[in-house]
């Protein structure tokens, strides 16, 4: 304390009141700490106990396949293949980079023209009998799988099922003894934070034990529509595909899947299936050999905040419905492009990737209730849930680019568009029976080039009203702006697809 500032004793009196105050500061700590949640668990001094209990469960799969016949033989992996077996250019390249050199050709000792290929990923058994889970993008190449237990002993595997919608597949061997098995854990009481145990074959090493903790619920990954995955920090790398998270209880929460790397290696982002949904989809695999999922019929689009505002919503949220498949179960529900689903047989839906999972978890030819936003009001509407088909890509052609003349520009868009004939009817890109404004320019700066209205697109409907013609369009705008609503709700049609776009309306 610095000399020039003085000092004072404090008396009795104010020792005594001093006192007081810790011992009610001390009380009001201990009551606010009883009130507190319990804090999660230490880490372990080890986890080998652990890995000793659950590796034996956890199997290598090798999965052998036929390389593709490439032009001039050699391996197709090889990007030198090009030089020849005798080349200096390959001398060079081997000398320089070494260890590093890709997989060479049938001279170098490498899998070539017409020679197989093993392919090596990671399972888990769930059933003494031998029935083993990994995931589908491990084995649906075909060929002749393996499976390597942990104590070396290998087995021919057959494939009851693969679902590639879940990435998940079912594999069974014939071990004549009883196998270690392991139970699906509750992936829904998992959260960001637990501690997770990660095991499998990364690079073909054979199994391999890494530690971390779940960073993250609910993510989304392309092609993953199904799933909201489970983030992980622990390492986990190529050849894990397939593999097992565990819990600190040792039950599997997690099917290792897919690695987020700018490099091919392990950053400490990967993904894992939720052993909720794969404990679901491993059922019916052994059962039928195929997942069966309930089918709506229609192509959804998120609700950006433009949209809500366009559509009357309070706040973006729910699936937009942007068209319905001709004869699907929403169609036949008296569904509409342009209704907003909200809530799906008594969930919520407030993302737009809620309806496919809430949809496919659902069981064909159930009848559910569904709130959707039309007409800037609520309406619950029933429909029978159909079987997912098969996915069918429609054919699609690109615009033939003409601009016919006599184009009507519509005020604060940024587009200008002339009425349909006859032949841009016809396009096979175009579905059947549509009907619309063929946009036949874009103006550079305008909201509609923001949004990626292109010319060649149909503007089929303006705030939900159907086009036929030009002077429809100018009226559904003037009619926007009279009630004084900025955003012009666009239904787009393009590619055989179609989807909503919000546009703030430019003053005029």
């Amino acid at each position: 304390m610095s000399p020039n500032v003085p000092t004072l004793e404090a008396g009795p009196s104010q020792r005594r009141s001093r006192r007081r105050l810790a011992g009610a500061a001390l009380a009001v700590g201990l009551a606010t700490s009883l009130a507190l949640p319990a804090w999660a668990r230490p880490a372990p001094d080890s986890f080998a106990d652990l890995a000793a209990a659950v590796s034996p469960v956890v199997v290598n799969i090798s999965v052998e396949i036929e390389r593709p016949a490439v032009a001039g033989g050699g391996d197709p992996r090889d990007p030198f293949r090009q030089f020849g077996p005798d080349s200096p250019f390959r001398d060079f390249l081997e000398r320089f980079f070494g260890d590093q050199m890709p997989p060479l050709g049938p001279h170098q000792g490498g899998p070539g023209l017409g020679q197989r290929a093993l392919s090596a990923g990671s399972g888990f058994i769930v059933d003494a009998e031998g029935y083993v889970v990994t995931n589908n993008h491990v084995v649906e190449q075909g060929g002749e799988i393996t499976v390597i237990l942990s104590d070396g002993d290998s087995y021919e595997a057959t494939l009851v099922g693969g679902d590639e919608r879940s990435d998940l597949a079912l594999l069974k061997i014939e071990a004549e003894r009883a196998l270690p098995t392991v139970e699906f854990g509750d992936s829904d009481a998992v959260r960001p934070g637990d501690w997770v145990l990660a095991v499998g074959n990364p690079f073909g090493l054979g199994g391999t034990v890494t530690a971390g903790i779940v960073s993250a619920r609910g993510r989304a990954l392309p092609g993953g529509a199904l799933i909201d995955y489970m983030q992980i920090d622990a390492p986990i790398n190529r050849g894990n595909s397939g593999g097992p998270s565990f819990n600190a209880e040792g039950d599997v929460v997690g099917v290792n899947t897919a690695i987020f790397s700018p490099n091919g290696g392990s950053v400490g982002i990967g993904f894992a299936i939720p052993s909720n949904l794969a404990e679901s989809v491993i059922a019916q695999l052994r059962e039928s050999g195929f997942v069966e999922r309930g089918w709506l019929g229609v192509q959804i689009q998120q609700v950006t905040p433009d949209i809500a505002e366009g559509l009357g919503l309070e706040a973006p949220r729910g699936a937009l419905i942007a068209s319905l498949v001709e004869g699907g179960p929403a169609e036949g529900a008296g569904f509409r492009s342009g209704d907003v689903v909200l809530d799906w047989d008594g969930q919520a839906v407030e993302k737009m990737r809620d309806l496919p999972r809430l949809v496919a978890a659902t069981k064909p030819g159930k009848t559910v209730a569904v709130e959707v936003w039309r007409g800037r009001e609520p309406e619950t509407l029933r429909v029978t849930t159909g079987s997912l088909p098969e996915q069918r890509k429609q054919a699609a052609a690109p615009s033939t680019g003409a601009q016919p003349g006599g184009a009507t520009v519509l005020p604060g868009t940024g587009l200008s568009v002339v009425a349909l004939d006859e032949r841009e009817r016809s396009r096979p890109d175009l579905a059947e029976g549509t009907d619309g404004l063929l946009v036949v320019a874009v103006e550079p700066d305008s909201a509609a080039a923001a949004q990626d209205i292109r010319r060649g697109d149909v503007i089929v409907s303006i705030a939900l009203q159907d086009l036929r013609s030009p002077d429809e369009a100018l009226g559904a705008l003037e009619s926007l702006r009279r009630d004084d609503k900025p955003v012009a709700t666009l239904m787009i049609a393009r590619d055989g697809d179609t989807r909503f776009v919000a546009l703030r309306l430019a003053q005029v």
